[in-house]
């Protein structure tokens, strides 16, 4: 029970570290952070890479989990919607993590994969049942969706992560089906 109690407050501190510093940020930080040694960081985390890759899969599972959750709590636009801010938010603040994703490091060859693999299937659901509804127009995938606001998401100059999610705030007001 220890044990996984260290790798969540490791995941948590170096979720923090890396939104702050940087994937380069300091071991000993991301340990301090976490109330562990670094011994106990690299115990669990032997290269950084691998820590890296767990906080990424982190953050995936739990965007891929608020799907069902929200479904079964909203109606099915306010469910495709608030899915759509989480992972807009996701997106938002993981750009340190992107430029390792993309360094050619072979430790982050599988993200990718993992990526559409968990989030795919879930946007796909709330897709379906917010066009049932007929809210939403039936010319968008997930793929698509996934894709816009990952790019919508990229920082500008002198503009913070508040202008991303205007511009998905826009975006997913395009989704909606027009109405005669």
């Amino acid at each position: 029970m220890d044990a996984q109690r260290n790798v969540d407050a490791l995941l948590d501190a170096a979720k923090s570290a890396f939104g702050t510093l940087g994937v380069d940020a300091p071991a000993r930080d991301i340990a301090e952070r976490a109330g562990v040694g670094v011994g106990t960081m690299y115990r669990h985390f032997p290269r950084r890479s691998d820590l890296v890759v767990a906080v990424l899969e982190h953050e995936i599972d739990a965007c891929a989990d608020a799907g069902p959750a929200l479904s079964a709590a909203h109606e099915p636009y306010d469910a495709l919607t608030s899915w759509l801010d989480r992972y807009t938010e996701f997106v938002a603040t993981k750009h340190g993590l992107a430029a390792a994703l993309h360094s050619g490091d072979p430790a982050f060859d599988a993200l990718p994969g993992y990526f559409w693999e968990r989030l795919g299937p879930v946007l796909d659901a709330l897709l379906e049942a917010a066009r049932a509804t007929g809210e939403i127009r039936a010319d968008i995938s997930a793929k698509d969706l996934l894709s816009a606001v990952a790019l919508l998401c990229h920082p500008v100059p002198r503009e913070g992560p508040e202008y991303g999610q205007r511009m998905v705030a826009l975006l997913v007001d395009g989704l909606r089906n027009p109405r005669d």
